[in-house]
């Protein structure tokens, strides 16, 4: 009988990614449960494959295995209580750190606790039984390709890491009896590089580093970076929240958000990933993605993730300027990236007046050494376009990227900086949100508060947003317009007044341009300050679409005139078809 890999695809990604980790001792007990995957790799001569009726005896073969031959060894069982006879063995290679990869088949997990046959609950498991557990569903989409994709390179890798254990990989089957696949599919793979691993080799130009949120930077690490930068020709692409204030610096927002135009030197071969989460949103589309952090651990923000190193930024940095004797500081791709900023932010029009007007005219003037805090996300991504002082820090709650408290955030980092200036902006819901924060008594004189008020959230009336298409009906419950007193003049003045604060306002340019500099004094004042801009929401959708088309070409305006027809669903299936560099 010929007999080749079986076509349910989860079944494939985890077979091909065991060739690939070099994962190819198996004991198997027999069942129906786990056909599929047993079935699939007893015709592949890679693996090497031995047979217990008894789980429980299999898991300790296993043990044994992995202890003398010093390779990881897989099990594989069926559903029902199969798993359960590993406990002991799985209890012993936990605290010998054995590397035992434990596949146990399942049916579909929605028929958990449906008193359907042979179907038990393998989503927890005991504390010192593996390292970790994950799920391996069936696939239905790109998007789940992706996702087991990473997770069983993430269980792969985490066998030998901080010295091995178990795994478990819970393997899900719909029965399929089609295993005609004769090609097992080229799986990305994601390895893990800690302190004691070969580094390995850099690629020879469009080198990036892509700094998330980053709390202050020593100047070790600002040393470190300027160092690898100038030696293997590398740039850093930065958000306000990047905190890196060395050489390299470019903050990539206007670059990477234009909608008609995709500036190629954007797209790195490499690009080693940094920090935490980020609000910037950057369309980077790299080559290959590595990501540095002490936490090891796999997040594949950029889809393109090839290696974990779980070492300490400086660690990382130091290590590869080590491996490169000085040469003369090579700045071109720095250069190139800065000058295509300029040329963006040289047409930049006259903007309505908006977040991003404000910013614009805004943040390159904030005094030195003061602190900013940012609101989530239209503030956020309109400060992005602009770049502010060397001396200033800045900060948003993008970990949990709510809007609830900003305010309160500030009033926190306005009490760790007393000497020190802090400012704020936040739109009108975040403000409403969290505005009990300013009655705080603890709060000093150096908070400067800047409230964007457009009455309604603007974000939900961007010419970009999914509910823009609705217009006005968006209004009803969508969005959130005709709360907090609907752009009240008297609401918030009263309120800051009331509470100790000198509150001041604008509703124009002339007038925001006058009041700002009270603003932006670098007086420390008697009294913290409200400053309440009021604008239109339809300004601000303006300003924000400006933004993001300075640049124009041919291939940009057919990429966006056929999402405007299709969609961004149709886009990619538009590409396979005509094969041109449109897109």
């Amino acid at each position: 009988m010929n007999t080749y890999y079986s076509k349910e695809i989860n079944v494939q990604i985890l077979v091909s990614l065991m060739k690939s980790h070099g994962i190819r001792k198996v004991i198997a007990s027999p069942g129906t449960t786990n056909i599929n995957f047993v079935a699939s790799i007893q015709q592949d001569p890679f693996f090497e494959i031995y047979s217990s009726a008894d789980e429980r005896s299999a898991a300790y073969m296993a043990c044994g295995l992995a202890a003398e031959s010093g390779e990881a060894v897989a099990l594989s069982c069926t559903g029902a209580t199969a798993s359960r006879n590993y406990i002991p063995a799985l209890t012993e290679a936990f605290y010998r750190k054995l590397p035992l990869l434990v596949i146990t088949a399942t049916q579909h997990s929605g028929r958990i606790g449906q008193n359907m046959a042979q179907v038990i609950d393998r989503r927890t498991m005991l504390n010192d039984m593996v390292n970790l557990s994950i799920q391996a569903p069936t696939v239905h989409s790109d998007e789940d390709e992706w996702a087991l994709n990473v997770q069983i390179n993430r269980a792969l890798a985490e066998l030998c890491r901080r010295g091995g254990g178990p795994v478990h990989i819970n393997l899900e089957t719909t029965y399929n009896k089609d295993f005609t696949i004769k090609e097992l599919p080229k799986e990305r793979v994601i390895s893990r590089v800690c302190g004691c691993s070969e580094l390995p080799k850099l690629p020879d130009s469009r080198i990036a580093i892509f700094v998330g949120d980053h709390r202050k930077w020593s100047d070790r690490l600002t040393k470190a970076v300027d160092e690898f930068c100038a030696k293997y020709n590398g740039v850093v692409l930065c958000d306000q929240t990047s905190n890196y204030r060395g050489k390299y610096r470019v903050l990539a927002n206007l670059i990477t958000s234009q909608e008609q135009y995709l500036f190629p030197y954007i797209l790195p071969k490499l690009l080693i990933d940094i920090g935490n989460v980020s609000g910037a949103y950057m369309s980077l589309k790299p080559e290959q993605v590595w990501r540095v952090n002490p936490d090891g651990e796999v997040r594949d923000t950029f889809r393109k993730l090839t290696t974990v190193f779980e070492m300490g930024e400086i660690d990382f940095f130091e290590a590869y300027n080590l491996l490169k004797h000085s040469t003369e500081p090579q700045d071109e791709y720095y250069k190139t990236l800065i000058a295509e900023r300029s040329k963006l932010s040289a047409k930049i029009p006259e903007l309505p007046f908006s977040n991003p007007w404000i910013a614009q005219h805004t943040a390159g003037r904030l005094p030195e050494n003061s602190v900013l805090y940012l609101g989530i996300l239209n503030t956020l991504r309109s400060w992005n376009f602009f770049e502010t002082p060397a001396s200033v820090t800045c900060y948003s709650n993008t970990g949990g990227f709510g809007i609830d408290g900003g305010v309160s955030t500030l009033v926190g980092m306005s009490l760790a900086n007393k000497d020190r200036l802090c400012f704020g902006v936040v739109g009108d819901l975040g403000f409403f949100y969290d505005m009990n924060a300013l009655g705080n008594r603890h709060i000093g004189s150096n908070i400067r508060l800047m409230l964007i008020n457009n009455g309604c959230g603007t974000e939900f009336k961007n010419y970009n947003h999914p509910a823009a298409r609705f217009g006005d009906d968006a209004d009803a419950y969508m969005a959130a317009a005709g709360h907090y007193g609907a752009q009240s003049k008297a609401l918030v003045k009263h309120y800051a007044e009331d509470l100790g604060y000198e509150y001041m306002s604008a509703s124009n340019k002339e007038e925001y341009l006058t009041a700002v500099e009270r603003f932006l004094t670098t007086e420390f004042l008697d009294k913290p300050i409200i400053f309440e801009v009021f604008t239109d929401y339809q300004c601000e959708s303006d300003a924000l679409k400006m933004m993001k088309n300075l640049e124009t070409t041919a291939a940009g305006s057919v990429k966006k005139m056929v999402k405007g027809v299709l969609g961004n669903k149709n886009v990619q299936f538009v590409k396979k078809i005509i094969k041109n560099k449109v897109y």
